[in-house]
C-alpha cells in the first residue's frame, strides 16, 4: 500500500486527558488488541480483497492508520517486545517464555492507578521446557506481571492438553473452566473482557487482549456452515481462514458497541494490530497483488503488521501516518500515558497522537532468534529505514523497489543516496551486540 506521510491535525487543544463535568481531570481507559498470525494484508483497510473487516475499516476510517508498524517475524518473541519494550536480545532466553523479573506494561498500568485485564492467549510460562525452567505451572505469574485478572489459553497447560477454538482449555483467575464442544474460545474471551470492562466503567482500566485468532489450526467458527456438525469443529482447511478473520472483526466490533453502550468510546484508547506476519499456508488477495504470509521470516511479510488507533479525544478521522513503527514503541507509549519516566528501547508515539511535536523514528531493529523448531534458521538481525535494510549479515536491499528481497544490493557500486544510507545503517546496527547464538 502507498499512502502520503503527514502529520494530522488533532485536537490539540484539548488537555492531555478528557474532563469530566466538574473539570477533574480523567485518564483514558486503554484497550490493546492483538490478533495471531494477521499481516497487515488481512485487512480491507490495507487494500485486501480476500476478506471482510467491516469493524475493523471502520476503526481506521474513525482513527489513524499506521502504514509501517513491524513486529517481530514470531509469537513469544513478539509479546515479549511488546509488553517490555525491551529488544529480544536483552531478555528473551526460550520460546513461549517471559522470565520472572521483567517489568511489563501491565506493571506499568496498575502502578498507575488501572484496574488490569489480559484474556485471550499467554504462551508465557515456559510449558516447552518445564525441565528447566521450574515455574512453568506457576498460575499468580500473570499477577506479577501487572494483571489482577486473567482468562488464558495455554497458560500452564500446553496446546496438546487443549485446543483454543471448540471446547477450549482455559485458565480464568485460578481455575479450569468447565467447557463442551459448543464453546467457543475466542467468545470466552470476549465475553469476559465485555464483563470486566462493565464492572470497571467507573475507574480508569487498561485490557489487553493477545487474541487466539487467526492461528492455525484454520477450523470452523461458529459462523461457519460446517461449524453445525460437531465432528467438523477441529475439521482444517485454510479455506476456513476467511471465516476466521471475520471472526476475529467481530469480537473487536463487539468490544466496540460495549464502549458505546456504556459511553466510554470517547475518552478510550483502542489499539489493534498483529503479533507477526500471516502463517505462510496463506496466501491472500490485495489491490496490488496477492501476498503470501510470511510468518516466521524475516522479510517484510513477516514483520509487516497492521497497526489501527482509535482515540476520539485526540485522533483526527481517517489520519494517516506511515512513518516507522517497531513493537518496543508501545510500552513507551504506555508509558507517556501513564505518566511515568521508564527505561526501554521505544519510541514512544504518544506526541503523535497529541498532535506535540513528534519525532519520528528514523530506524526499527529486529534481533530474531526465536530459539524454537525450524524457525531457528531465520535467525538474523536487520536494522531499516523506509526505504533500505541492512542485515547483520551484510545483505542490503532497496525496500521501494524490492520488497521480496531477491536482489541485495551490491555494497561495491552503490549510488550516492545508497551509500549515504548503508553507512547510516552500518552505525546503527553496530550499535547492537551481536547474539551469542549467532
Amino acid at each position: 500500500m502507498k499512502h502520503e506521510t503527514f502529520t494530522p491535525f488533532f485536537l490539540a487543544t484539548l488537555a492531555l486527558t478528557c474532563c469530566n463535568r466538574t473539570g477533574d481531570k480523567i485518564p483514558p481507559n486503554v484497550i490493546l488488541i492483538m490478533a495471531d498470525d494477521m499481516g497487515y494484508e488481512c485487512l480491507g483497510c490495507y487494500g485486501s480483497t480476500s476478506y471482510r473487516t467491516p469493524v475493523l475499516d471502520s476503526l481506521a476510517s474513525q482513527g489513524m492508520l499506521f502504514g509501517q508498524c513491524h513486529s517481530q517475524p514470531l509469537s513469544t518473541p513478539s509479546r515479549v517486545k511488546l509488553m517490555t519494550g525491551l529488544y529480544n536480545y536483552r531478555n528473551y532466553d526460550y520460546f513461549d517464555h517471559l522470565a520472572n523479573g521483567q517489568y511489563t506494561f501491565g506493571n506499568l498500568m496498575r502502578e498507575a492507578g488501572y484496574s488490569t485485564c489480559i484474556a485471550g492467549k499467554w504462551q508465557l510460562n515456559g510449558i516447552s521446557y518445564k525441565e528447566e525452567i521450574p515455574y512453568w505451572n506457576d498460575t499468580t505469574r500473570t499477577h506479577k506481571f501487572g494483571f489482577d485478572e486473567y482468562c488464558l489459553w495455554q497458560y500452564t497447560k500446553a496446546r496438546s492438553e487443549g485446543e483454543r477454538y471448540s471446547k477450549p482449555l482455559i485458565e480464568q483467575n485460578g481455575r479450569i473452566l468447565a467447557t463442551g464442544q459448543d464453546d467457543y474460545g475466542p467468545d470466552i474471551f470476549a465475553d469476559y473482557i465485555l464483563d470486566f470492562i462493565e464492572r470497571k466503567k467507573d475507574q480508569p482500566f487498561f485490557v489487553y487482549y493477545p487474541m487466539a485468532l487467526v492461528h492455525d489450526p484454520f477450523v470452523p467458527t461458529p459462523l461457519s456452515d460446517d461449524w453445525e456438525a460437531a465432528e467438523n469443529r477441529y475439521k482444517k482447511d485454510t479455506a476456513y481462514f476467511k471465516d476466521m478473520v471475520s471472526y476475529a472483526d467481530r469480537n473487536v466490533g463487539r468490544i466496540v458497541n460495549k464502549l458505546k453502550e456504556l459511553d466510554l468510546g470517547k475518552n478510550t484508547l483502542l489499539i489493534f494490530t498483529g503479533d507477526n506476519g500471516t502463517a505462510t499456508a496463506i496466501y491472500s488477495r490485495t489491490k496490488t497483488g496477492i501476498i503470501r504470509g510470511g510468518k516466521g521470516n524475516t522479510k517484510d511479510a513477516g514483520t509487516h503488521v497492521p497497526l489501527i488507533l482509535c482515540w476520539p479525544a485526540y485522533v483526527e478521522k481517517g489520519s494517516v501516518y506511515d512513518g516507522l513503527i517497531e513493537f518496543s514503541d508501545f510500552f513507551a507509549t504506555l508509558a507517556d500515558i501513564a505518566g511515568k519516566e521508564v527505561e526501554c528501547d521505544g519510541h514512544s508515539f504518544y506526541r503523535l497522537l497529541t498532535g506535540s511535536g513528534y519525532e519520528p523514528r528514523k530506524t526499527l531493529s529486529v534481533h530474531y532468534d526465536p530459539r524454537w523448531g525450524n524457525n531457528s534458521v531465520n535467525r538474523n538481525q536487520f536494522v531499516r529505514t523506509l526505504e533500505h535494510k541492512l542485515y547483520l549479515d551484510g545483505r542490503f536491499f532497496d525496500l521501494s523497489d524490492d520488497i521480496l528481497e531477491t536482489r541485495p544490493l551490491n555494497t561495491d557500486s552503490l549510488s550516492v543516496k545508497e551509500r549515504e544510507s548503508y553507512v547510516f545503517l552500518k552505525k546503527e546496527l553496530d550499535r547492537h551486540p551481536v547474539w551469542v547464538k549467532f
